[in-house]
């Protein structure tokens, strides 16, 4: 009697797998990142933060295009993935390299544009990174293609155990901002190391000129809106740098990596799973719109309590938590904690157009939201410092984009109607969770009892009203429509 194969793991099983190991991934690896956070803030200044910030803004943007887009054909096609790997390999290595030559050059005169010519040092040595990410970002993404989250989760800890101790361990000997530089290269050298060496397909460099022009013209639109996304979220740091000086950038910097928590912990894990899950739905948009909706409203669950307390507690929390020397940045936190929500709606719509064959659309979605973004923070910068900047970011997120991306996905057939409905639970217990802080700052004065008792009653008033979401988690049925 010969004995059944096993079955063939379902796209909605790997889908599942791929999402629990990329949330612990991000989880982890973001409370690793919060704890060294907090030891670096009490060993740094504001103004180390915005020097770092300035070479840290100059990266961003360059690993944006650094690979041309030709990493996300490796999640987008159905073909064997060696055919194409040793192609897109070398394009994003060498296009890697090239763009670390002009940084070289470019250095100075940036750093003197964002106010803070101290930071050119500190830009060329962290902007290596832009190397090793066109080393890594091929066997990277095809862990992603093949859902072997736990795999990346073992690379990214190992990187993440290094950055921080070489981060701190120089900050706590006086090396300033250099000290994020030094830990980040650092870093980079275990996770390339640990990502050729673990992933399942061995990738080396290797040329096909007719790949080459595929994946090219697959990626370059795909390259431009992730620059354009990229540039979105960064040029508030040069308008704010620009206008003012390094301490107001460092605390705005903190203040915005604190609205981007939420973002960074639940959107990236669902990001690193749901491209390659909605590419897979496109053609029944049944499933695709049930699959959103369900994602949206664990994402919204998640995040909503998060951006809530950041904004009603946002002095306190830096108080108590970073040092007296990070309260200013409060006024920004309060505003920005709105954008934190925004983003992540965003970035999944962002994926879902990418799925849905929307490259080009998206271009234009990401020209719109910079050209209406940049003269409003120009304005609200000039006129209300780092909180202006803030409220400027939110009022075109809010205003603008968030409907033009809402009308793109409608006209693509793709009804939002389960997605909203999905979001209702959320945001009635974030009313709540608002409510609840009013009240216990009125009561209570000094800022780690607000801190204790206001988490306290938000998760009182939170939890049951979120409570029959339960269903919408990945591997239950959905026995009851939520109501």
């Amino acid at each position: 009697m010969t004995a059944e194969a096993p079955e063939e793991p379902t796209v909605g099983s790997k889908v599942g797998r791929g999402a629990v190991w990329s949330l612990l991934n991000t989880v982890v690896l973001r409370l690793g990142t919060l704890v060294a956070g907090i030891v670096l803030a009490r060993l740094l200044s504001p103004a180390d933060y915005g020097v770092f910030a300035v070479a840290l803004v100059a990266m961003t943007l360059l690993q944006a295009f650094n690979e041309l887009g030709v990493s996300l054909a490796l999640v987008r096609w159905e073909r064997d993935v060696r055919e194409f790997a040793p192609t897109a390999m070398t394009i994003a290595v060498g296009f890697s390299v090239a763009l670390y030559g002009v940084v070289w050059f470019a250095a100075p005169a940036f750093c003197e544009l964002m106010g803070s010519p101290d930071a050119v040092t500190v830009m060329r040595v962290l902007c290596l990174a832009v190397v090793f990410d066109g080393i890594a970002v091929v066997p990277a993404t095809i862990l992603n293609r093949e859902f072997l989250q736990r795999t990346r989760f073992l690379c990214d800890a190992a990187a993440f155990v290094v950055v921080t101790s070489v981060t701190i361990s120089l900050a706590a000997t006086g090396s300033g901002p250099m000290s994020f530089a030094i830990g980040q290269i650092a870093g980079n050298l275990v996770s390339v190391t640990a990502y050729l060496l673990l992933c399942p397909v061995k990738v080396r460099p290797g040329w096909d000129a007719g790949i080459a022009r595929e994946l090219v013209k697959f990626g370059l639109p795909l390259a431009a809106a992730s620059l354009l996304v990229l540039s979105v979220t960064n040029v508030d740091k040069i308008v704010v740098g620009s206008l003012t000086d390094e301490i107001a950038l460092g605390l705005y910097v903190m203040a915005f990596n604190q609205s981007s928590l939420p973002l960074q912990v639940f959107s990236e894990a669902a990001r690193r799973v749901s491209l390659a899950g909605f590419s897979r739905l496109v053609h029944d948009k049944r499933q695709l719109e049930d699959a959103l909706g369900r994602g949206v409203g664990l994402l919204m669950a998640a995040s909503v309590p998060v951006c809530a307390l950041l904004a009603c507690y946002a002095a306190p929390m830096l108080h108590v938590v970073y040092g007296g020397q990070w309260t200013p940045a409060a006024v920004a936190l309060q505003v920005l904690a709105g954008l934190g929500l925004l983003r992540i709606l965003l970035f999944i719509g962002y994926d879902l157009l990418v799925a849905l064959d929307g490259n080009r659309v998206l271009v234009g979605l990401q020209v719109l939201w910079l050209a209406t973004m940049l003269p409003a923070l120009l304005i609200g910068t000039r006129v209300d410092g780092i909180r202006g900047a803030a409220v400027a970011q939110v009022a075109v997120a809010a205003v603008v984009v968030v409907p033009a991306f809402a009308w793109v996905i409608r006209r693509r057939g793709i009804s939002l109607r389960p997605s909203l409905l999905a979001c209702r639970r959320p945001f009635i217990g974030g009313l709540l969770v608002v409510a609840s802080a009013l009240v216990v700052r009125q009561v209570f004065e000094n800022s780690l009892a607000q801190l204790l008792i206001g988490g306290l009653l938000a998760a009182a008033v939170y939890f049951p009203v979120v409570y029959p979401m339960r269903a919408l988690l990945p591997g239950r049925a959905r026995a009851e429509v939520v109501a």
